[in-house]
């Protein structure tokens, strides 16, 4: 069970991911000016996200407690929405990417990362409110929140996708901060 828990949560890290480009290199100043933006403060969330996850897989070992479990979880939950809640306002701070419907893309973007971190804020709030004196119950309700970050892991990245499509992913790549981004969450979009 933990092992699905710990397996559910790396997903979590994937949509970060999304907001690393790769290829290209027409430059456009302003949209180069917007990524590189961007890329830099994404990167430290990028950061806290896999960091959260570490701390969640090394919990999630066989030899937790529930009440170290918990603990972790929840600290955990509380980073990652707080890192989706800044990566949402350092798009929305960055304006409009200058490109084909810049401020719908941008709008999508945002309002995606802010209904991930109220997600994550909300597992917060579930894992808080298990009992960890009955093992069996905390189990039950671990497996609940497992398939709540499964389907968060595999779904909420569509506006990011559409962000970063053409040249903004491409403008993304040439940033060294999103490059670094994508390097240090262990994955690369293609």
């Amino acid at each position: 069970m933990n092992k699905k828990l710990a397996a559910a949560l790396s997903g979590g890290a994937v949509l970060v991911l999304a907001l690393t480009g790769c290829g290209g290199d027409d430059s456009n100043e302003k949209l180069d000016s917007w990524a590189k933006e961007v890329c830099d403060s994404v990167q430290p969330q990028a950061a806290k996200i896999k960091s959260a996850n570490a701390a969640i897989q090394k919990e999630t070992s066989d030899n937790s407690t529930p009440e170290e479990v918990q603990k972790a979880d929840s600290k955990a939950f509380q980073d990652m929405s707080d890192a989706y809640k800044a990566i949402g306002a350092a798009v929305n701070k960055a304006g409009p990417p200058d490109v084909e419907d810049g401020e719908k893309k941008q709008t999508d973007a945002v309002k995606e990362l802010n209904g991930i971190s109220a997600s994550y804020a909300s597992l917060r709030k579930q894992v808080d409110g298990l009992d960890t004196d009955d093992q069996a119950e905390f189990a039950d309700g671990l497996k609940d929140i497992a398939a709540e970050l499964d389907k968060l892991s595999k779904s909420g990245n569509d506006a990011l996708s559409t962000l970063e499509e053409g040249e903004v992913g491409e403008a993304m790549s040439r940033q060294p901060s999103c490059q670094t981004a994508t390097a240090s969450a262990g994955a690369t979009k293609s």
